[in-house]
């Protein structure tokens, strides 16, 4: 990667890992989760919850996410972890958010359930037991996981800018890029990458890309696409 290029990409992580960016964003649900827990107001489990089911409703536009995500709380009375532990779970074919279901939301509840009375914290769960054992979905070892790679960005990432830092046993060196057509599409641009499946691999050489400038912290760069989407 050449130095004018590595400049950029500092000068626009450094802009955009900013609160102000992401208002209307669907972190702004476990990040309100993470204050409540700080003020000994909430759980661990309330933030992980909440990061949880707002990245897997994270695709479409951040209007309607933040909407649909909205009317999933209240259907918690904002007691996430309350309502997983009830057992009591809104479950009929009508949509939550685009094709995702109410029915589907009861059956991670469920499963989230039956997880948290042997743990804790999900923190511990690798990418494919999220998959399996929490989404209910078919392992495949070549997907990127893009919502689960998003939900780790924000437990574990902890500059106290944009991120929330709750998962304390997690390294930011092993975060991958949550990569989705939109995020693909971006680094090809900037030459981060030339592989044509959007797949696990492709999110780790973006991944790679970015250790070059923050090896210890190369989820830093998804701040810089998303710089790189606000200015064109």
């Amino acid at each position: 990667m050449d130095t004018a290029l590595k400049d950029t990409l500092i000068g626009w992580a450094e802009e955009y890992n900013n609160p102000k960016y992401f208002q209307e964003d669907p972190i702004t649900f476990p990040t309100g989760f993470a204050r409540k827990y700080e003020a000994g107001e909430a759980s661990l489990a309330d933030v992980e919850i909440s990061a949880l089911l707002s990245s897997h409703l994270a695709w479409g536009r951040r209007a309607m996410i933040v909407r649909d995500c909205g009317r999933m709380f209240d259907e918690m009375c904002w007691k996430p972890y309350d309502y997983v532990m009830a057992g009591d779970y809104r479950n009929e074919n009508a949509s939550l958010h685009r094709t995702i279901k109410w029915s589907e939301f009861a059956a991670i509840c469920s499963r989230l359930k039956g997880i948290y009375e042997k743990t804790g914290s999900i923190e511990g769960l690798s990418d494919t037991q999220i998959r399996t054992e929490i989404f209910g979905q078919k392992e495949d070892r070549k997907a990127p996981n893009k919502k689960i790679s998003m939900m780790r960005r924000w437990l574990v990432r902890d500059d106290g800018k944009v991120d929330l830092g709750v998962w304390k046993n997690s390294e930011k060196s092993d975060l991958i890029l949550p990569l989705d057509v939109h995020v693909y599409g971006q680094a090809t641009a900037l030459g981060l990458t030339c592989r044509r499946q959007k797949d696990l691999a492709t999110a780790v050489e973006i991944t790679e890309a970015f250790k070059e400038i923050w090896p210890e912290d190369p989820c830093k760069g998804d701040f810089a696409l998303f710089g790189y989407g606000v200015t064109r």
